[in-house]
Parts: structure tokens; sequence; C-alpha cells
């Protein structure tokens, strides 16, 4: 089970109003269509959503959203509550900012017919700024890798955050834009270290000056803030907080080393909650497919190249950084190490059934044979190891060409059921990890009916499933179980334990 308790701060009884939508796996489940339902849902019922709060990750995320009337844009920096007249944005001091990509974002949403989104923004000043400079040195990184890339979005969010670990005084931050003088340095400052280590080519554009110019355009078209401002917020009425990416790429619990320079646990969503005296008082919301996807290198034990060709993603493509989509059977095994990594989560938002309604239950395989089950350990005793493993591989063909749903591994003969968190900053643990599950083979069961995934997903993660999701917009979303659940108030009212402290930054290692 996972270990839940009241966290300080949380008064018994009370619902929080506050939501935390995380993704359990590798990204792409859905979070910003989740995010703009809470936010057209909450305004519908007269209590709006004041601000989505991001808390990590940057310009790299793209949480597409497609309003009832048919208007679509891929969020990135702006939350994706902004369709809801009267939703403000705020990117916190654990974001990373990419003023020109940005500009271009409000340019896109403002032609989709939401009006002057940057005078809806809000950005903490020390915010770090991702930069032209961090952009080329990422993709100039990357692109030295081939063949052994690691699933760079080449949206220098990476470089970023390596640079700021190892110049903390000299990183460009959100604030520097309202001083030119300062500015102007550390851009100069972060150019010349990048072109001195990676051959002036390689950042050569654009000019400082340039860059000095479009960051103070930033700095006057929204509105800087302090520490106090997430707190106003908070107490003014109901926030959502918008992750990026999934846990399944955090930087310290993801499969080094395809994991990402974030943090993509709550864990600053919670920092964010515990500094404005309000630890514990919103409720967290795990998002998953009802199939397990993955974007670009790293280990996806499920994945299958007929599940990949029957179910492609519109906004998801063969990318030139990332690479190539790819799907997979439902891997309660990794979403459910996903909700032990962040201490567990109140509700689950099940998301993309329509495409597993459409491709159907996996066709019935005889008794369902997994890892720990009886028919498994029988098979284990009558067969040999080679034989063993070509069982499971049968099964698991049979399985195919319908979703399924793997609740164990076989790795190295061994059955696994569960994998074991680590604490935070065993980078060296983590890719031992990755190794392991390079390894690993799935053992798959079927489905008995589409109606019975929200079962199987809550059971699988032991968190009710809230909301259902069938289509991109607000309008295919139902609420599932009692009332009010998968809307603002969750009806849940347990907050879930946190992860472990992060370790000090002079314990971090740098990785790019």
């Amino acid at each position: 089970m996972s270990h839940r308790h009241v966290p300080p701060g949380h008064v018994p009884g009370r619902v929080p109003g506050h939501v935390i939508v995380v993704d359990l796996g590798f990204g792409d489940a859905g979070k910003g269509t989740v995010v703009d339902h809470l936010c057209a849902r909450a305004a519908a019922r007269g209590r709006p959503v004041r601000a989505v709060i991001r808390f990590n990750g940057g310009a790299q995320a793209a949480h597409n959203v497609v309003t009832d009337d048919g208007r679509h844009h891929t969020f990135a920096q702006i939350g994706s509550g902004a369709f809801t007249a009267g939703t403000a944005t705020h990117l916190s001091r654990h974001m990373l900012v990419d003023p020109l990509a940005l500009a271009a974002e409000a340019d896109h949403l403002e032609a989709a017919g939401v009006p002057g989104p940057l005078a809806r923004l809000t950005v903490h000043r020390d915010a770090l700024l991702t930069t032209p400079y961090h952009v080329a040195a990422n993709r100039a990184r990357e692109r030295a890798r081939v063949p052994a890339r690691h699933g760079s979005c080449g949206m220098g969010i990476g470089e970023t955050a390596a640079y700021a670990l190892a110049h903390p005084e000299d990183s460009p931050r959100a604030g520097d834009c309202l001083a030119p003088a300062r500015l102007r340095r550390v851009l100069t400052t972060l150019r010349d270290r990048l072109a001195d280590e990676l051959g002036p080519p390689a950042v050569a554009a654009p000019a400082v000056d340039d860059c000095v110019a479009a960051f103070r355009a930033f700095a006057d078209a929204v509105e800087l803030v302090d520490d106090g401002y997430v707190g106003r917020l908070l107490r003014g009425g109901p926030v959502v907080f918008e992750g990026a990416q999934g846990v399944l790429l955090d930087e310290w619990h993801g499969f080094h080393p395809y994991t990402t320079w974030s943090t993509t646990t709550p864990a600053n969503a919670d920092k964010l909650l515990a500094d404005a005296g309000m630890a514990g008082e919103a409720l967290r919301l795990g998002v998953v497919r009802a199939y397990t996807t993955r974007h670009g290198a790293g280990p996806l034990v499920t994945e299958d190249a007929e599940l990949t060709a029957a179910l492609p993603d519109v906004h998801n493509g063969t990318g030139p950084w990332q690479g190539a989509f790819r799907v997979g059977h439902f891997d309660a095994v990794a979403h459910r190490y996903a909700v032990d990594v962040i201490g567990g989560v109140d509700a689950i938002a099940l998301t993309h059934l329509d495409s597993a309604a459409r491709l159907g239950p996996a066709a019935h395989v005889g008794p369902a044979v997994y890892v720990g089950s009886a028919a498994h350990i029988d098979m284990t005793a009558r067969l040999d190891r080679a034989a063993r493993l070509d069982a499971v591989a049968r099964l698991g063909a049979a399985a195919r060409r319908r979703l399924a749903v793997c609740r164990a591994y076989e790795i190295d003969g061994v059955p696994v059921t569960r994998l074991a968190p680590r604490p935070p900053g065993d980078l060296v643990g983590q890719a031992r990890l990755t190794s392991r599950l390079a390894r690993a083979r799935p053992v798959l069961e079927p489905v008995p009916d589409a109606a019975a995934w929200p079962g199987l997903v809550g059971e699988a993660l032991e968190a009710p499933v809230t909301l259902l999701s069938h289509g991109p917009r607000s309008r295919d979303k139902i609420s599932y179980g009692p009332r009010n659940r998968g809307e603002i108030s969750l009806g849940v009212t347990s907050g879930v334990s946190g992860p472990p402290a992060s370790p000090p930054a002079s314990a971090r290692v740098p990785r790019r």
C-alpha cells in the first residue's frame, strides 16, 4: 500500500480547493487537456480557477488542448487553462523561462482567440532564463552523441539547468531583464563560455544586443513578481498546479541517463504550498493513458511495434531531437513505481480511452499468466528458463494487436512485480535500474472489456479513477465515481505524503 498521511498544516475533514496535476508516465498522458477541463468546469460551476501555476520544466512542454469549438493550441509555458476567461498563468521560480519561445506561443494563442495572453501572465523574478545559446549548445551536444542519443527535446532545458549549477551567480534570470547592464554581462559571459567549450560556430547567433532587446520586451509584457505572490494567489481562490513531462523522466528517479534535468514529481508544487503556509492544501491528480507511451530513447518495457503503428498520435510524431513516439501496453509496474516515488496520489485521470475502445481489449489467451500468479509459479516449476521465456513470449504475442495490461516483468528469470524507489541523488543506482529494465520482458494479461479499465487502473495504482477522458475536448471528459470527483474538488479529504527531500546542489552530478 502507498504510505499516506495528513501533511502538517492540513485541516482534518476539509477538502483542499487546489489541485496538483502530475503525469505518472513518461509524459504525453494528457495533462494539458485535463487542466483545461478542470478550469472550464470550475468556471461553469461558479468557482473559477484563479490561476494555473507551472512548477517545473520549460519550453519543452507540449500540452495539447482542443476546445469544444475545435480550436487547438500546444501549451508550452502558458498554463493550459488559458482558454477559460479569467484564468491566469504564473511561472514559478522553478520554471525555466524562454522569452523568445514564450512570445511565439503567445502570438499563436492570441490567434486562437485568447486576447492578450501575456497580460495574464506573471513570472517569478528568480526563474532561470533559457537563451538561444543554451538551445544551440544543447543541440550541438545531442548531435555529438549519435548514435547514443538520450532523447533530448533540443530546447536547451538541460543546458540551462547545468549552467545554473556550474555558474549560479552568472546564470540569467527573469529579474535580470529589468537590469540591461547585468543582462548584457551575463549573456555575454554565457555565450563566451559555451563558445570556448563547443567552438564559436555552435553558439554564434544571435548577437547579445539582440537578445537583450528581446528580453527587455519580455519584461515589459509580463509582470515580474516576488516570493509572496504565490501565497496571495492561493488565498484568493482555487489554483491548479500544472506539471510538465512525467515522473518516469524525473532527474533523480527516472531511468538514467534517459531523463530530464527537471524535478517532475510534485515536490516543487509541495514546496510552493509549504512556503505559503499551506502545506498539504492541494489534491494530487495523477494522469495516465490507457496504454503507456514514450517519446524518444530509453526503457519502455511493454513497447509493441504493432501498437505504435495502430495508435499514431497526431500531436507526437518523430522529431529531429527526441526521436520516435513509441507505444506499449499499459505498464502497471512502471506507473506504480511512479506512484511510489511521489508517495501516492489522491485520484487518477485516465485518458485516451477513445483509442483503447477503438483498438479493443486484448484477445483472450486462456488463463491469465503473470508473474506471481499460481499459473506462473506452476509454469516456473515445470519449465527450464529458455522454455519459460518462450512460453511467456508466445502468450504476449497472442495478446498483442489488442491492448493488454502488464502487472509484472520477468528479468533474468526472476519475477518482478514492483520496482523500489531509491533515495534521490543515486544516479549510479538509477543507471543500474535502467540496465535491468533493458533485460525485462513484460508478461501481459488480457483486459476483459473497455468497462474494466477504471477498476483495473485504480487497483494497480491504489487510487480511485475519478476522471475519464474519451477525447481531446473538455466535453469528452466525464466524472467517474462519487459526485464531484474529477473536478476541481476531487472528493478526497486526505493529503498524501511527498517524496524524499532532494539532495543539495553540491551533490548533483551534472549530466547532459
